[in-house]
């Protein structure tokens, strides 16, 4: 039991030697890198809308000339719903549709393939600040045009106002990690100076917006003036904005 007794009191000791010399290393003079982060969340005030069109037929100027026709008039229908939206018309596609392959006999010579029709289509971005509205300009637009999808976020001149919070809440986190650095050496919060900032901003923080709704179910176009679609429900939800930043605090 003595025998025991005496090796944990050993180690007992040697531990508290350890520890005083790890807390005795000289730290004045020492430049340490810090790296931190803040974050601002805001709810999203914008959205892009990707409505489509296509058409297909055996006649390729026919399903050319309903696609412009259909998309003409979903412009104009997304333009009175919604005044201050900016369109963007994108994505204009023509291609030849072809009948299945069938295998052929052994010996027999391919046959050029003939194309069974044509299908073209075209797409138009909506991108709007007017989210109140936004139900009732899609539905609008469902008449003619399919929805393919939605992306929520924040409005450039939000992002703007933004920067200022991002900067300070990044700052903070900074303050609050050398505070933590500090203790963790024995020293004081007053003996460490900033030698350093380095602000990334370059762009990482302009995330993109990330709430996406799910794609229409129809993958047909409806005709133009037929059944009106009942309003869609939205919801816009929330984006995150973050600043990082690299700093260099040298200690007295």
């Amino acid at each position: 039991m003595t025998v025991m007794k005496t090796m944990l009191a050993a180690a007992a000791l040697a531990t508290v030697t350890l520890s005083a010399q790890a807390q005795s290393l000289p730290t004045a003079g020492t430049l340490v890198v810090v790296p931190a982060n803040g974050e601002v969340v805001h709810a999203n005030d914008q959205v892009t809308v990707t409505l489509a069109i296509e058409e297909q037929d055996k006649d390729k100027a026919a399903a050319a000339s309903r696609v412009n026709q259909k998309m003409s008039q979903g412009v104009a229908i997304v333009k009175q719903a919604d005044p201050q939206a900016v369109l963007k018309t994108q994505g204009y596609y023509t291609y030849a549709v072809y009948p299945e392959a069938t295998p052929l006999p052994a010996g027999s010579v391919a046959r050029p393939r003939v194309p069974t029709g044509w299908r073209v289509g075209q797409y138009l971005q909506v991108t709007t600040t007017n989210l109140a509205a936004l139900p009732k300009t899609v539905s609008a637009a469902q008449s003619v045009l399919t929805l393919n999808r939605l992306n929520f976020g924040l409005a450039p001149a939000t992002v703007r106002k933004l920067d200022e919070q991002r900067i300070v809440a990044a700052y903070q986190n900074l303050n609050q990690r050398v505070a933590a650095i500090a203790a963790a050496m024995g020293r004081n919060l007053s003996d460490a100076v900033i030698d350093t900032i380095d602000f990334e901003g370059s762009g990482n923080f302009a995330q993109r917006p990330t709430l996406m709704a799910a794609r229409s179910v129809s993958a047909d176009a409806m005709a133009y003036g037929g059944q009106q679609v009942a309003e869609p429900s939205f919801e816009p939800g929330e984006t995150t904005l973050s600043m990082g930043l690299v700093a260099k605090v040298k200690f007295k």
